[in-house]
C-alpha cells in the first residue's frame, strides 16, 4: 500500500515543518435570541433591509451561522424582513446553527410571503434542505410536496433527510422514484446516496452504488470520492478506505478534504509511513495546513508514538482553534505526560480561547482510565461550574475507564445518574438538571462490564433500554448483548438476538461462534461457522480459533485439517502463535498427538501459550513425563512460565501421583517466579492431596489459604469424599455448594452418591426429593458421534435415529461375543427409557459407539464425545470392543480424555 502510495501521489521532496506558531484568538458569537444588539451597529427601528441582506450574505459565506442568525433576530425585531433573495440564505444559517425556532419563524415568513414566495424554486428548496438538515424527516416531506415543480436539488435534499435519518430503504426509493420522474441525478444526487449508505455501515451498497454511478455515466468528483472515502474511516474500515484511495489517485488528486478524511484511517491502521508521506503531499502541492488536516496529523503522530511530529504540525498552524489545541492536549495525555498537558490547557485559555467539553473528556478519560476517579469527578463539577454540560461522551469516558480500571460499582452507578432526569449528585460530583440520553457506546460499555461480572438480570434491563431506545439496531449494542447471553449461559437468547440482527459482521458473528463453544455445544458453533462462509464474511484471526476450539470439543478432525489448510493458505510464511495454539490443541483432542507436536515444532516464534499447549496436549493423552521434560525446555529458553503453565505442571503430578513433585512447584510458583497461586492452583493441589486421601489436610488447606473458595475447589473436594466415601468432609463440601451454587443439580448428585455408597437410601431419597421441590432438573445425557464434518447426536430416551434398530442388533451381537468371552454385559435398554434414572449412567457413548461400528471405515479411528462422566461399566465395555473389533476409539466425557486401542485405555483405568 505504501509503495503505490508513493506512486500516486505527486512526487516532490518534502520540506521540513514549519516551526511558526500563531496564538491569535477566535471571535465568538452569541445568538442574541432574537432581539437587536449593538454589535450589528442597527437600531431597534428603522433598519435598512439592505444593510441586514449584507451582513447576513457576507457571515453566511464566512459559514458564521450563528451571527447569520444574530442578523436576521435583529432584522426581525427591527421590522424588517427577507425577500426571496435574502430568505434562502437565512433558511441555511438557521439549519447551520441549528436554530429552530428561528427556521420555523423563517418558513412562516415563506408562508405569508404569498405567490411571490410560493411559486419560488430556491425558496422552496431552501426549505427542504433546512429541515432535512435538522433531521425533521416528516418537515422536509412536507415542504417538498407543497413545491410546484421539484427539481434535482429538491429532490436530493430529500434523499439526503432520510439518508442522514438511517432510512436507506426509504432515501433508495425516493432516489429510484426521481429517475422515473424525469429528473436525472447529478453527481450531487449520487454523492448524497453513496455517503448515507457508506455513514451508516452499509458500505457493500455504498461501493455498489458508486460503480453504478459511474456505469450510469455520472463521472465521480473529489467529493465523491471523499464521500466514500468518509464512510469507510467513520465505520473503522480502514483497509477499505486506503484502497479506495489509492484507486482515486489513479485518477483524481486529492485535496485538504481527502487528506482529512483518510488521515484517520492511517492512524487507526498505525500506518506511520502513509501518513508521513500524505503530510509531504500536502506540503510539497501548497495545501494549507488549515484546522481540519492539522488535527488530523496531530491526531495520527500522537497515537503512532511521533509526539515531535505532532508538536511540530500544531507549531505550523497559523490558525488555531479548539480542536487543534485539544489534540495537543490530547497528544501529551497519550504520551502520559499530564504536566504538560495541563500547562497546554492553560495556554490555549491565555490565547483567548476557552476549553471546550472535548478538552475536559480528554482529561476525564484519561483520570478515569489510571483509576484516579476523584480527580475525574471533580472535572466534571468544574465543568458544570463553568458552564459547560458533560455530554454523553463525557459519561463514556468515564464508564469505560472505570470498568477498565476495575471500579465496576463505580462504573454502574455512573450510568444509573446519567438516566436521573432532575439530576443529582454521586461521589462527590454533580450533574446538570437534565438526564444524558445514553448513546451505543454507553450501552456497549455497560453490557461490557455486565458481561465482566456475569449480571445477567441487570444485562436483560439493558436490554430492555436498548429496546426502547432504538438502540437495539446498533451492530455493537446487538453483538455485546449475544456476547453477554452466550458468557451468563443463555445461548437460547443469545441465538435469538444474534438472528435478529439484520447487519451482520464479523464480531457478531464470533460472539454466537463463541456462545455455542463456551455453552458446550461446538457442533453448533461448527454449522455457524459453515453458515457464516456462505453469507460471504471471510473469518478472522478469532473466528478461526473459535472453530479450531470447536473441532476439537467435536473431535471433528477432518474439519480442523481444513481449517488448517486454509490458515497455511493465508499464512504461508508462518502463522501467528494465537493460531499455532489453537491447531496444537485441536490435533491434541482429535487425538492426533503427533501432528500436534508438528505444528508446535514448526511454529518458529513460540509464546508460552504455545508451550502451555503442547503440554496440555500431553497431559490429556496422560504423558505426564513429557509434559515435566517440557517444562525444563522452557526454563531452559528462559520464557517466563504463567500461571497457566503451573496448572499444567500441577495436573500432571496428579497423574502421576507425585504428591512431593506437586509440592515442590507449587511453592516454587512464588518463591522462584512471582506468581501468586490463584484458586485453580489450590484446586489442583486440592484435587492430589483429596486423590491421595487426604481428605482432613485438603479442608485444612482450604481454611487457611488466603483467598475466598469457589465452587469448583468445593467441588472437587466433593468429588474426592465420594472416591474415599467420606460422608462427614462430603456434607460440609456439599453445604458450602448449595449456598454458591444452588442450581448446580451435579453437586447434588455427588452427595446424592456418597449417602448411596453409605447405604443411606432415605438420605439419598430426600435429597432427590429436595432437588424435584427446588425445580432442579438433570441434564439429559449425550453423546456425540463425528463422522468427518457431520455429527450424530445420541440423546438419553431418545430413540429417533433412522438407524437405532441397526444400533440395537450390533449391540446385541457384541454382547453375546462378551457373554462368550466370559464377560456379562449390562445392557442398555435403559436407554430408550425416558423414565430410566438420570442420576445414573444411561451408556449413551455405547449407543453412539455402534453406530461407529456401522458406519466409520474399518481402519479410521471412532470418535466420540459424552457430557456426563462414564461409568465403569461402559469403560470396561469399549475396552473390550476396541481389542475384540480391533478399533481405535477416543472418548472425551468431560473429565477424561480416553483413547482405547488393543483392549486398554490411555488414562490407565483412572477418570
Amino acid at each position: 500500500m505504501a509503495t503505490m502510495l508513493l506512486l500516486l501521489l505527486p512526487p516532490s521532496p518534502p520540506r521540513a515543518l514549519s516551526p511558526r506558531c500563531s496564538l491569535q484568538p477566535r471571535a465568538r458569537h452569541h445568538l442574541l435570541d432574537g432581539k437587536a444588539g449593538p454589535r450589528h451597529g442597527a437600531t431597534a427601528a428603522g433598519a435598512n433591509a439592505a444593510a441586514y441582506a449584507r451582513e447576513i450574505g457576507a457571515c453566511v459565506r464566512a459559514r458564521r451561522w450563528g451571527a447569520a442568525c444574530e442578523a436576521f433576530a435583529a432584522m426581525r425585531a427591527a421590522g424588517a424582513a427577507p425577500d426571496r433573495f435574502l430568505l434562502p440564505q437565512v433558511l441555511r444559517a438557521c439549519a447551520g446553527a441549528r436554530e429552530g425556532r428561528l427556521a420555523a419563524a423563517a418558513h412562516a415568513l415563506a408562508a405569508k410571503g404569498g405567490p411571490a414566495f410560493a411559486g419560488d424554486a430556491v425558496v422552496g428548496n431552501a426549505l427542504v434542505a433546512m429541515y432535512a438538515a435538522l433531521g425533521d424527516v416528516a418537515a422536509a416531506r412536507a415542504a417538498f410536496a407543497c413545491l410546484p415543480e421539484r427539481d434535482v436539488v429538491a429532490w436530493t435534499a430529500l434523499v439526503g433527510a432520510y439518508a442522514d435519518a438511517g432510512e436507506l430503504g426509504e432515501a433508495f426509493e425516493l432516489f429510484e422514484t426521481m429517475q422515473e420522474s424525469g429528473v436525472r441525478p447529478d453527481v450531487i444526487s449520487w454523492n448524497t446516496l453513496v455517503s448515507g449508505f457508506a455513514r451508516n455501515g452499509d458500505l457493500r451498497a455504498a461501493l455498489h452504488l458508486f460503480d453504478e454511478m459511474r456505469l450510469r455515466g455520472v463521472k465521480p468528483g473529489v467529493n465523491s470520492w471523499n464521500c466514500i472515502i468518509s464512510g469507510c474511516v467513520q465505520n473503522a474500515r480502514y483497509d477499505e478506505a486506503l484502497s479506495i484511495f489509492c484507486e482515486m489517485c489513479e485518477s483524481e488528486s486529492p485535496d485538504a478534504v481527502t487528506v482529512a478524511s483518510i488521515l484517520p484511517a492511517c492512524t487507526g491502521l498505525m500506518a506511520l509511513g502513509i501518513g508521513k508521506q500524505l503530510h509531504s503531499y500536502v506540503i510539497r502541492c501548497g495545501i494549507k495546513l488549515n484546522v481540519y488536516i492539522g488535527s488530523s496529523l496531530i491526531g495520527m503522530y500522537s497515537e503512532c508514538g511521533e509526539f515531535g511530529y505532532a508538536r511540530s504540525v500544531f507549531a505550523a498552524i497559523e490558525e488555531k482553534n479548539a480542536t487543534v489545541w485539544n489534540e495537543l492536549i490530547r497528544s501529551y495525555i497519550n504520551e502520559e505526560r499530564m504536566n504538560e498537558a495541563w500547562e497546554a490547557f492553560s495556554l490555549m485559555k491565555e490565547n483567548g480561547l476557552q476549553p471546550d467539553t472535548i478538552t475536559y473528556n480528554s482529561f476525564i478519560a484519561a483520570y478515569a482510565r489510571a483509576g484516579q476517579k476523584e480527580q475525574a469527578y471533580t472535572l466534571l463539577s468544574n465543568m458544570v461550574e463553568i458552564g459547560l454540560k458533560p455530554n454523553v461522551v463525557s459519561m463514556n469516558a468515564l464508564i469505560s475507564g472505570l470498568h477498565h480500571h476495575g471500579h465496576h460499582a463505580d462504573a454502574l452507578e455512573a450510568f444509573r445518574y446519567m438516566q436521573v432526569s432532575s439530576g443529582g449528585e454521586a461521589k462527590g460530583w454533580a450533574l446538570p438538571g437534565n438526564s444524558i440520553q445514553p448513546n451505543g457506546t454507553t450501552i456497549t460499555s455497560v453490557l461490557s462490564l455486565l458481561t465482566d461480572l456475569r449480571l445477567d438480570r441487570l444485562g436483560k434491563e439493558v436490554h430492555c433500554y436498548a429496546l426502547r431506545s432504538g438502540l437495539i439496531s446498533n451492530i455493537f449494542v446487538s453483538s455485546k448483548l449475544v456476547d453477554l447471553y452466550g458468557k451468563t449461559g443463555d445461548v437460547d437468547t443469545a441465538d435469538k438476538v444474534f438472528r435478529g440482527i439484520s447487519n451482520k459482521n464479523i464480531v457478531t458473528w464470533n460472539s454466537i461462534l463463541a456462545s455455542y463453544r463456551l455453552n458446550r455445544k461446538p457442533e453448533i458453533a461448527l454449522k455457524l461457522f459453515h453458515e457464516m462462509i456462505k453469507s460471504d464474511l471471510l473469518p478472522n484471526l478469532v473466528t478461526l480459533q473459535i472453530a479450531l476450539l470447536s473441532s476439537g470439543m467435536t473431535m471433528a478432525l477432518q474439519h480442523g485439517r481444513e481449517l488448517h489448510g486454509y490458515i497455511r493458505k493465508n499464512w504461508p510464511d508462518g502463522y501467528p502463535t494465537a493460531l499455532a495454539s489453537a491447531l496444537i490443541d485441536m490435533y491434541g483432542k482429535c487425538g492426533k498427538i503427533e501432528d500436534a507436536r508438528l505444528v508446535f515444532e514448526c511454529t518458529d516464534e513460540k509464546d508460552i501459550a504455545t508451550w502451555n499447549a503442547i503440554m496440555s496436549a500431553y497431559l490429556l493423552h496422560r504423558i505426564p513425563g513429557e509434559v515435566k521434560k517440557l517444562f525444563k525446555y522452557i526454563e531452559q529458553s528462559g520464557i517466563q512460565p504463567d500461571p497457566v503453565t503451573f496448572i499444567i505442571l500441577l495436573s500432571a503430578c496428579k497423574q502421576e501421583g507425585s504428591m512431593e513433585e506437586a509440592c515442590r512447584y507449587f511453592y516454587s510458583m512464588e518463591d522462584v517466579y512471582g506468581i501468586q497461586p490463584t484458586l485453580k492452583h489450590y484446586t489442583c493441589m486440592v484435587d492430589i492431596m483429596g486423590t491421595a486421601g487426604l481428605l482432613e489436610e485438603s479442608l485444612e488447606l482450604i481454611q487457611k489459604m488466603q483467598l475466598e473458595p469457589d465452587g469448583c475447589l468445593w467441588s472437587i473436594l466433593l468429588k474426592a469424599c465420594k472416591l474415599h466415601s467420606n460422608l462427614e468432609i462430603g456434607e460440609k463440601a456439599a453445604k458450602a455448594l448449595f449456598e454458591l451454587e444452588p442450581n448446580n443439580t451435579s453437586n447434588y448428585m455427588s452427595l446424592s452418591n456418597i449417602y448411596a455408597d453409605s447405604g443411606l437410601w432415605e438420605s439419598t431419597e430426600a435429597l432427590r426429593a429436595a432437588m424435584t421441590e427446588q425445580g432442579l432438573n438433570v441434564e439429559r445425557q449425550f453423546s456425540r458421534l463425528y463422522l468427518g464434518t457431520d455429527v450424530h447426536t445420541f440423546e438419553a430416551g431418545d430413540s429417533s435415529h433412522p438407524a437405532f434398530e441397526k444400533i440395537l442388533s450390533t449391540w446385541n451381537d457384541l454382547s453375546d461375543r462378551m457373554e462368550q468371552s466370559g464377560y456379562p454385559p449390562q445392557d442398555i435398554e435403559p436407554y430408550s427409557n425416558a423414565e430410566a434414572d438420570p442420576l445414573s449412567c444411561q451408556h449413551t457413548e455405547r449407543i453412539a459407539l455402534c453406530y461407529g461400528l456401522i458406519s466409520v471405515r474399518v481402519h479410521d479411528p471412532i470418535r466420540i464425545s459424552k457430557n456426563f462422566r462414564m461409568c465403569m461399566e461402559c469403560h470396561s465395555s469399549i475396552k473390550f470392543i476396541s481389542r475384540d473389533m480391533n478399533r481405535e476409539i477416543f472418548v472425551s466425557d468431560g473429565c477424561t480424555y480416553h483413547h482405547f486401542q488393543n483392549g486398554a485405555c490411555s488414562c490407565g483405568d483412572m477418570w
